[in-house]
């Protein structure tokens, strides 16, 4: 199943993502059945018996019951997470691209302020303060189920899903400060796109075996695959909660395959008016429109 979340008037929803005669339709849960919650971090919550119950309403709803997914304004997968988690360094092709990185023995392990947090399709603003905005296509893991201290083969209990993520990263002052500042230069406002939806994960039976590319204008410029992962999902999980306790709705952008734009040469960054998209196999396209305030 897929879920989206979006904006009915000032109000945000979310729903099962409903596809039909070529039309991508929203089936609207909580105002369906009273016993689907309000917000999607508490289905999440639910795991399979909320799946199962949402797939029930899905297969009896009547076609004119749907809206298209396009009439509603969208909003992040998960607007209330209470935290964005990320791996760097986890494709081998990266760490090799990006000068002075040693290939880490353990999963490297920072987090993305939640004012990053935005939507597919929205507007990302990027400040004069920085000269350097660059990209990083990521298979983001979604939590579905408290987790702490819990094994790798327990780990993929805890996952609910899977969606796109594009990990912005101000390169200027990652790089250019004093004991590079990873939360600093990532945590931007809207430097933390995810979407397009949900893809629960019994659609996505190995998440270490997903094509994943970053296209820029429509050129390609990262092309890789999940399966070049340092450390997998369940390690990822594994490790974080030794010491942080996950909960439903929190988002771990799982690392950058190569092609990011500092390290090109010349260096590509991001400009006013540039679309940037994330897609993986099995997932999605996440897109966005850089703007430049």
């Amino acid at each position: 199943m897929k879920l989206a979340s979006y904006y009915i008037n000032d109000r945000i929803s979310y729903g099962a993502v409903v596809q039909r005669d070529g039309i991508t339709f929203a089936a609207d849960l909580p105002s369906a059945d009273a016993e689907f919650p309000e917000t999607i971090e508490r289905f999440l919550a639910l795991g399979e018996d909320g799946i199962a119950k949402a797939q029930e309403f899905v297969d009896r709803i009547a076609p004119c019951s749907l809206i298209p997914l396009d009439a509603y304004g969208p909003a992040p997968v998960c607007p209330n997470a209470e935290k964005i988690l990320c791996v760097g360094l986890n494709y081998a092709d990266h760490v090799k691209e990006c000068e002075n990185w040693e290939m880490p023995k353990r999963p490297v392990i920072f987090n993305k302020a939640l004012n990053a947090l935005t939507a597919h399709k929205a507007e990302v603003a990027i400040p004069v303060t920085t000269s350097q905005p660059d990209f990083e296509a990521e298979l983001v893991v979604v939590i579905g189920k408290e987790g702490k201290r819990l094994s790798e083969s327990q780990a993929m209990d805890c996952v609910a899903g899977y969606c796109c993520g594009n990990d912005l990263t101000a390169r200027d002052w990652q790089m250019g400060c004093p004991g590079k500042q990873w939360f600093l230069g990532k945590s931007f406002d809207s430097f933390a796109p995810v979407g397009p939806w949900i893809v629960t994960k019994d659609e996505i039976p190995d998440p270490q075996a997903l094509g994943i590319r970053s296209i820029l204008n429509g050129q390609v410029m990262q092309d890789s695959n999940t399966k070049n992962f340092i450390f997998s999902v369940p390690r990822i999980i594994s490790h974080i909660s030794q010491g942080i306790t996950l909960k439903p709705g929190d988002l771990i952008f799982t690392g950058s395959p190569p092609g990011i734009g500092y390290s090109r040469n010349p260096p590509v960054f991001l400009c006013n008016g540039d679309v940037i998209e994330i897609e993986i196999e099995g997932v999605g396209t996440l897109s966005n429109r850089i703007v430049r305030v």
